[in-house]
């Protein structure tokens, strides 16, 4: 039977001696969880963890989009859309688009994830047209206005086609490549960056009664083959980013165990992004109804991802992750 394991990861010392440092970074590994379908897990020291596992934790993750992933990077989420779950048609406009974009600038983003169709549960596909409509002048405008990296948020070739002429330079699927089958082999002969994302279902059904045997396996053996299948297409591993898909397939019980055992996808040997901005898991354990209410929920599961090693973070309140995330880093890393 296959096993998986999950780096117990730590910071500061006293390290153990035995202990190798994750990615090249001042986190440290030295002892796992071995995982196994119809098992109890079991904590085992990082000699006997198999070294194909040990190689996936012990590689550098390549820079994106030039961001070094030694220190946490935030994406900040820019919702060009009239009924995203949060601030759907704040910024429809493009003034407001513009002031929304340069504030998380200023404030702490390493990359802008521009959207123009809600992928919240209930939410149907809208016509790609009208989706090129909302991102492209936006896109556009942050471009030449600013070098920060954009991302564009889609499932579409078309879209992703002309956010990349426009001056989008990354693709973010969370259909993970399963949706449009022409959009993996325009990213991989433009060479894009992308990130892939966990998706069961499609947003209009995916929250109806999901079911998995261990969720923990299943996303990632789903992660793991798209990344195989992404590679062969002829997209560099090094830039490629994974998303375990919070809240997209996956009932609360499902999401608390992504979270608590994150550190099981550095396995995938590639830089991890969590995307739970002011999600309901927020709303169903805190029993916060506004949305726009769940910045200290967001901030307090991001620490506990971050504290496991995660490297980027799509978020809507920049400004107070960025403090939130120094605070934790100095104290934890004396920087």
């Amino acid at each position: 039977m296959t096993s998986y394991f999950r780096p117990i990861v730590r910071t500061g010392s006293p390290r153990s001696e035995n202990s190798i440092l994750f990615a090249e970074t001042n986190y440290w590994i030295s002892e796992a969880e071995e995982i196994k379908n119809g098992h109890k897990t079991s904590l085992i020291p990082i000699n006997d963890v198999p070294n194909w596992w040990k190689k996936r934790w012990l590689k550098k993750r390549s820079d994106i989009l030039g961001l070094e992933f030694g220190f946490p990077k935030l994406m900040g989420i820019l919702n060009v859309t009239p009924d995203s779950f949060s601030d759907g048609g704040n910024h429809i406009e493009l003034d407001a688009a513009l002031k929304q974009a340069k504030f998380m600038e200023d404030n702490g983003a390493d990359i802008i994830d521009v959207g123009g169709e809600s992928t919240r549960p209930g939410a149907l596909t809208i016509p790609i047209s009208e989706e090129i409509k909302r991102v492209e002048p936006v896109i556009n405008m942050i471009s030449v206005n600013s070098r920060i990296p954009i991302s564009v948020d889609t499932r579409k070739s078309k879209v992703a086609s002309t956010a990349h002429m426009a001056g989008a330079s990354m693709v973010n699927d969370v259909s993970g490549f399963t949706f449009d089958p022409d959009l993996l082999p325009y990213c991989s002969k433009h060479k894009l960056p992308i990130c892939v994302m966990h998706m069961r279902g499609l947003p209009e059904n995916m929250q109806n009664n999901p079911k998995y045997e261990n969720i923990l396996i299943e996303v990632f053996d789903f992660l793991e083959s798209q990344i195989s299948t992404l590679v062969q297409a002829g997209i560099s591993r090094d830039h490629i980013i994974a998303d375990v898909g919070i809240g997209f397939g996956k009932n609360l019980a499902h999401n608390l165990a992504l979270i608590k055992n994150i550190s099981l996808f550095h396995g995938l040997g590639v830089p991890l992004l969590l995307g739970v901005s002011r999600k309901s898991i927020i709303s169903n354990v805190a029993k916060v109804k506004n949305p726009s209410d769940r910045v200290h929920g967001s901030i307090s599961i991001a620490i506990s991802a971050l504290a496991q090693g995660v490297q980027l973070f799509r978020v809507h309140d920049v400004a107070e992750t960025k403090q939130a995330f120094d605070l934790w880093v100095a104290v934890n890393f004396g920087e």
